[in-house]
């Protein structure tokens, strides 16, 4: 199965509505260990990006108005690297006319190696990156064992929440909530759990679509 890209960017709009739903939610957990403001940041920055696309896009041109938002749009650590996830995916798509379950891996792929770059983290660091590399493994295995477009998405997202899930026991490693230490322990990550609303949101997306 595949998704026609010209007709996947209200993807977009759907994001920004689950990252405003849990607005609240995505600040108390970064309230824990951090500034709580990543729940605020990360609304402005996505809300913005919807008021942007106007009329609907396709995917890439979505992604690619989303990414130079949430550059400009949010403080911190977290604008400059969901907007390089979300540009290196849209580049990765390139001028595709449909998405199936390979061109899907490049793009994540794409976007994951963006984040890795920029942020310099690693698994276990107690970050996004806890959520998105499972995930992108996770979405990778159901493939090669034979699964559809969708069910690699059901998988991802599954793994995805497990990984968001295991920040609870990690000690943070990089960012803020470093210097805590062992005191960050005992929480949830605010960007491990943003990154796994991110791609449920968009495997949810993609399925109602067609993958």
């Amino acid at each position: 199965m595949s998704v026609v890209l010209a007709e996947a960017g209200g993807v977009v709009p759907e994001l920004a509505a689950a990252i405003n739903a849990n607005r609240a939610w995505l600040s108390e957990i970064d309230g824990a260990i951090g500034d709580g403001d990543h729940g605020i940041n990360m609304s402005k920055g996505f809300s913005q990006a919807a008021a942007a696309l106007g009329d609907a896009a396709g995917l890439a041109p979505a992604f690619t108005t989303l990414g130079d938002t949430l550059l400009s749009g949010i403080g911190g650590s977290m604008g400059p690297l969901y907007g390089t996830f979300f540009l290196d995916m849209a580049a990765a798509l390139g001028d595709a006319a449909t998405l199936d379950a390979a061109l899907f891996s490049r793009m994540l792929r794409a976007g994951l190696a963006g984040v890795i770059d920029l942020g310099g983290a690693q698994v276990g660091d107690k970050t996004l990156l806890d959520t998105l590399v499972p995930a992108a493994d996770a979405f990778d295995a159901a493939v090669a064992a034979g699964a559809g477009f969708g069910a690699a998405l059901d998988a991802m997202s599954a793994a995805a929440e497990q990984g968001r899930d295991a920040t609870v026991d990690l000690v943070a490693k990089i960012g803020r909530s470093a210097r805590l230490g062992e005191r960050s322990r005992g929480a949830l990550d605010a960007g491990a759990a943003s990154c796994c609303l991110i791609l449920q949101t968009l495997a949810n997306g993609l399925t109602a679509r067609g993958a």
